[in-house]
């Protein structure tokens, strides 16, 4: 990811969770908080009643492929983003991951379709 830096602190988890706002759609979670630094920073979350570990790396990888390739639309005011992947999101193909997190980025009016 060329303008982000991934969240791996439970305490930087838990200011957005607390802090941030959040949009839900049928495969993704998104919650948005505005922090003081100048990059954006990502957290991705997958629980284990999405599935085994396998179900979960793969669900890991396509959010993060989807956010990586649509990196460029998302404003980069330094924003804290935190994704939780719902359980329907283990059967999802990458087309419909990278549709859902695009919707959530648009209703969080941080996504800009003229970059």
């Amino acid at each position: 990811m060329k303008y982000t830096v991934s969240l791996k602190k439970n305490h930087e988890f838990r200011v957005v969770y607390r802090k941030g706002k959040s949009f839900a759609n049928k495969y993704l979670v998104l919650y948005k908080y505005k922090s003081n630094d100048e990059i954006n920073k990502l957290g991705i979350s997958v629980s284990k009643k999405v599935g085994n570990s396998v179900v979960r790396s793969r669900v890991t990888r396509l959010i993060r492929e989807s956010y990586r390739l649509n990196e460029g639309h998302v404003q980069s005011d330094g924003y804290h983003f935190v994704v939780i992947a719902r359980s329907t999101a283990k059967g999802a193909a990458y087309a419909e991951m990278a549709s859902a997190l695009i919707h959530l980025l648009k209703q969080h009016k941080v996504y800009d379709n003229y970059i």
